[in-house]
């Protein structure tokens, strides 16, 4: 499969666990009264609604179990709860551009302008009650279609009870007029038709080999892990005692819950972030460092605390150490 065209694979969204969330998309936008807004989804290599154009995209490697858990192995898989708040995201810049929000004067306001630059190495501002929070890494504050993008996301979610949650926040102003604007084109059809949306690098347009694939898309940051910092691990693990497991197990465990809650909270790139942990199972391996099974809770509090601080000195210094 490695040496294949991905083209080649015959993978296809119908048939497979994705039309089930793809479904359950369909229905929230229903419930929400949108009986015109019916965004076409299609396979291709990342999470993405091409420009301007009212279509979403939906990585492959989704439509197939085996090419799923490589990519487990290589950059973590997204769980349900994950896939439909991607879904989700996506479906609000389907909508923007179906019906052409974005060139507004009321969305330009509120969410500023569409052309702003997009940047992505961005330095958020943790905690803001100018943004919501969905997926991960304070990703409204991003640029204005994401913020937009965003906003649409946490109004469609089912039981997300966004007047309470959010009450008081500048955010509200944004959630309240996609809800308005929602019911007032619940019954218009798009001004962007939604069938003839063009589809960016569609997975039967793929050439690339998967494992040409993978090689483009794991990114080679060697010389900003060579500073993580070793000594300090030694604090945290230990070196003998009773009872014990090696700590780059412990680690391995844990990774994608660790990964995904500092990504979340810090709003690191998941790629660093997750490389960051690798670096220190990597470094507590070659230490023979363990963790006594009697403090696994504690230790996993230490690692997460540790974690974040360089995750932080990395977004605020753009290193983990001192420089």
């Amino acid at each position: 499969m490695l040496s294949r065209p991905i083209r080649d694979l015959g993978l296809r969204l119908e048939g497979t666990m994705l039309e089930k969330y793809v479904q359950q998309l369909y229905s929230e936008l229903a419930a929400k009264g949108l009986s015109r807004f019916r965004p076409g989804v299609y396979l291709s290599d990342e999470w993405a609604c091409p420009d301007r154009e009212p279509v979403i995209g939906v990585p492959f490697y989704l439509a197939d179990p085996k090419i799923a858990e490589l990519e487990k192995a290589i950059n973590d898989l997204e769980d349900e709860r994950e896939i439909l708040m991607y879904l989700r995201h996506e479906a609000g810049h389907a909508f923007n551009y179906a019906y052409v929000l974005f060139e507004t004067k009321e969305w330009m306001d509120l969410f500023g302008p569409f052309d702003r630059p997009y940047l992505e190495d961005y330095q958020p501002v943790p905690f803001s009650r100018k943004y919501v929070r969905h997926i991960a890494g304070w990703y409204a504050q991003k640029h204005p279609d994401e913020d937009f993008a965003e906003t649409f996301a946490v109004w469609l979610t089912p039981e997300s009870d966004w007047p309470r949650r959010y009450a008081g926040w500048p955010a509200l102003r944004k959630l309240k007029y996609v809800d308005r604007i929602a019911r007032e084109l619940a019954a218009t059809p798009p001004r962007k038709a939604l069938e003839v949306a063009v589809r960016e690098l569609p997975v039967e347009e793929m050439g690339t080999t998967i494992e040409q694939f993978y090689r483009e898309h794991v990114s080679d940051e060697a010389a900003l892990f060579a500073d993580v910092p070793v000594a300090e691990l030694e604090d945290i693990f230990v070196r003998k005692g009773e009872d014990l497991r090696p700590a780059s197990a412990f680690l391995l465990e844990h990774r994608k819950a660790i990964v995904d809650k500092i990504t979340y909270w810090t709003g690191v790139r998941r790629a660093v972030v997750r490389k960051l942990i690798e670096t220190l199972g990597r470094r507590t391996r070659e230490l023979e460092l363990f963790v006594p099974r009697t403090r696994e809770a504690q230790t996993l509090v230490e690692v997460v605390a540790f974690a974040t601080t360089l995750a932080m000195n990395y977004l605020t210094r753009g290193g983990f150490t001192e420089r």
